[in-house]
């Protein structure tokens, strides 16, 4: 199975968040699933990318060229895959994988996350977009989704194909029942 795995480029300042990023990409190779990611070895990207390498995996990153070709040659992944800006990444990743993994990110997580979840609303996709929300890290977003939904902004059944997880057993419980 292709899991895109959207996180932060930041070193996170709660070490739990490093952790899982860890445990996630190790289990994603040992599961033999291929991991796809935004191409970077910074913060927990490149934990969880390099987790996955080191536990034998097959780490496809992409990457958009807007970066300097310096970055772009620094990545360790068994595939780099150029694409010209950040919304062809998103769509790649959204084209090319089965399921999506978010762990605690910036704006440019919480982005991948929206595109998923409106690529799911429009295009019924059915993937499932799992929140990985270690310790309640996206408890305000889902809060947010709750307000929107009761002003009447967020239609009944966009939220089922968001599910939440409070940790990586937990995760990979969820995908070895929802998914073939």
């Amino acid at each position: 199975m292709n899991i895109a795995v959207f996180c932060g480029s930041s070193n996170p300042k709660n070490e739990t968040y490093a952790a899982a990023a860890r445990e996630l990409g190790r289990s994603l190779a040992e599961g033999g699933h291929t991991l796809l990611y935004g191409g970077s070895n910074l913060g927990l990207m490149g934990v969880v990318s390099g987790a996955a390498l080191e536990a034998g995996g097959c780490v496809v990153g992409v990457i958009p060229t807007l970066f300097s070709e310096d970055i772009i040659r620094s990545q360790a992944v068994t595939e780099l895959v150029r694409v010209g800006s950040m919304a062809e990444r998103k769509a790649y990743l959204i084209a090319h994988s089965d399921a999506f993994i978010a762990l605690p990110g910036g704006i440019g997580t919480l982005d991948e996350v929206l595109e998923v979840m409106v690529a799911n609303q429009l295009q019924h996709l059915g993937k499932p977009m799992i929140l990985l929300n270690l310790d309640g890290f996206f408890d305000p977003f889902l809060e947010q989704l709750r307000v929107m939904h009761e002003a009447g902004f967020v239609r009944k059944g966009a939220e089922t194909s968001l599910h939440t997880v409070a940790d990586v057993n937990e995760l990979f419980s969820f995908l070895e029942r929802e998914l073939p």
